[in-house]
């Protein structure tokens, strides 16, 4: 699998805790923070990519929308979860709850009804799930600051620009941030077109697929960029446009390698409870990496990486990168 690896130049280090030593993980090894670093500050935001890049991921995982002006956002929701995020003092709801849409007011504020404008009267510091994150903080980051809004995908690729040339930063900090990947994930769901909202027939890419190639065409990042979906439709759409970005078929349950493999998926991407040593085995005779999701445990991390995977998206990449 040598030819297919995601490694840059460097070979990834961790310090080993009980000796202080550093310990090398699987040489091309893929250490994706998954949503930043959802673990250590609140998701998709622009202090969770500061956190995963002052860590040394070598992928930073999002997840992207579309706002009804045509924005790219950085964003894992179609709506805006009140768990997640707050209106911002003497701001007005954007829209009023729409009862077609959904049952709850905060459901009705989709993203693809708002424009970017308009996402951003929510500050998105809160913690959903302090029992499962629990070392989640809202605190600034140095650069970032509070910016803890909903960003444009355009607005991520200009943090992590200014990020390799900051003078605060470490220069294996900088460096690394000017050749870390973006693994993006399209978030079309076959059975809720709503959720996107641009009219996508199944087949040809929409106005969201358009604007993501755009995008990473225009910023020279095709090298760079890793398109993943569970709609494997949005994948083949984008392939026939630009078959040089690299493609990962998120999956879960049972998987059909051969049709991953067929639409040119160059990685596989499995829940990681779904792995097994032989699908493991199968996706690398079909020239496909495997990078699972979401492992945050210890030891689960250590046996995926036993099994042969070729990187991991992680909440917590402090602990991946801390793999004694």
């Amino acid at each position: 699998m040598a030819g297919c690896s995601l490694a840059s130049d460097t070979t990834n280090m961790a310090p080993n805790d009980a000796t202080g030593l550093a310990m090398v993980l699987p040489p091309g090894f893929d250490i994706e923070g998954h949503r930043g670093a959802r673990g250590l500050r609140p998701e998709n935001t622009l202090p969770a990519f500061e956190t995963a890049l002052d860590l040394g991921v070598t992928t930073l995982e999002l997840d992207l929308h579309f706002t009804s002006d045509g924005v790219v956002v950085v964003w894992h929701d179609d709506h805006i979860p009140a768990a997640k995020c707050r209106l911002d003092p003497g701001a007005a709801e954007p829209l009023p709850p729409d009862p077609d849409l959904a049952t709850t007011p905060e459901t009705a504020l989709m993203i693809s009804q708002l424009t970017l404008k308009q996402l951003q009267k929510y500050t998105c510091d809160r913690n959903p799930d302090p029992v499962e994150f629990p070392d989640q903080s809202n605190e600034p980051g140095p650069l970032a600051g509070s910016r803890y809004q909903i960003l444009s995908l355009s607005e991520l690729f200009d943090f992590v620009e200014a990020y390799g040339v900051d003078d605060n930063k470490t220069i294996s900090q900088r460096e690394n941030a000017q050749r870390v990947r973006f693994n993006i994930e399209t978030k079309r769901k076959p059975d809720n077109p709503g959720a996107i909202n641009d009219g996508f027939d199944g087949s040809n890419a929409g106005p969201f697929e358009l604007a993501i190639l755009e995008l990473v065409e225009l910023r020279g990042l095709v090298e760079r960029v890793i398109l993943q979906s569970f709609d494997h439709r949005s994948l083949q759409a984008v392939r026939k446009l630009n078959p040089s970005i690299r493609l990962s078929a998120l999956t879960f349950g049972r998987p059909d390698l051969a049709a991953y493999a067929a639409f040119g998926a160059a990685i596989w991407s499995p829940r990681a409870t779904d792995l097994t040593p032989v699908l493991v085995e199968q996706a690398h005779a079909a020239d496909m990496l495997v990078v699972p999701w979401t492992v945050n445990d210890l030891e689960h991390m250590r046996r995926l990486i036993d099994m042969g995977v070729d990187g991991l998206i992680s909440d917590r990449p402090d602990v991946l990168l801390a793999l004694p």
